[in-house]
């Protein structure tokens, strides 16, 4: 009966208004699209997506290889986030190798006047775009450029730059085992920093470090190959 009395209502008021009868199909189609909304929301599969299995670090590819850097050791902020990017600049302390985390403001109170000690190595990560690769750069470019004398103590050998050539006032530092190759600069009013370069796929590497430290050359190429196999495996 109530069914019957609804429908001659709605009769009477299309026969006054015929427009009258569109608002019931409207209010009819708005609840049944708020109904197969509420079901699509209740029904729909939720993925999450996993966090990462160690969040302190991050996925970055350099000239197309897969790098695992640690968040906190990027120097620059514009270089923290994960993906493709052209160049990461990283230190690391020494000799634990760990991120330095907040780095240390001085103030004209708290430093002395003395040149503060060292105690990072740092590391650039950059695309080398084919360019000349480092092992080759040490057969053919060096050479022309080195005196003939050598000096090698403690399996480490030393030579010098010729004055004049483009290395000059640095020496070349090589060794087999471990296997290290620098290039420093010699002490003058600032201690003397030494370059030390390695490709991996389509990247180089290139390690920064006081030239003092050689002293204990064996640690440094190790501190160095341990980085390298920390931030890049043959996982990728």
């Amino acid at each position: 009966m109530t069914l019957l009395s609804t429908a001659q209502h709605l009769a009477r008021d299309t026969r006054r208004n015929p427009r009258a009868h569109l608002l019931p199909i409207i209010l009819s189609a708005v609840i049944a699209a708020v109904a197969i909304a509420l079901v699509a929301y209740l029904l729909w599969p939720t993925y999450t997506t996993a966090p990462p299995s160690d969040p302190s670090r991050l996925p970055v590819s350099v000239g197309g290889t897969l790098f695992n850097v640690p968040t906190l050791a990027v120097r620059m902020k514009i270089q923290r986030h994960s993906g493709p990017q052209e160049r990461v600049d990283l230190d690391f302390l020494y000799p634990s190798l760990i991120a330095p985390g907040v780095p240390k403001h001085y103030s004209a109170d708290t430093i002395e006047d003395k040149v503060q000690p060292i105690d990072r190595i740092f590391v650039s990560i950059a695309a080398h775009h084919d360019s000349l690769a480092p092992d080759m750069r040490l057969r053919t470019i060096y050479p022309h450029y080195l005196e003939d004398a050598a000096t090698t103590d403690d399996g480490l050998t030393r030579r010098a730059f010729r004055n004049g050539s483009p290395y000059g006032g640095e020496d070349l530092f090589t060794a087999s085992e471990p296997a290290l190759t620098a290039r420093c600069t010699r002490d003058t009013t600032t201690p003397g920093m030494c370059l030390s370069e390695r490709r991996i796929e389509g990247a180089d590497l290139t390690f920064r470090f006081p030239r003092s430290w050689l002293v204990q050359w064996r640690d440094i190429a190790t501190a160095m190959d341990r980085l390298s196999a920390q931030m890049h495996s043959a996982k990728g």
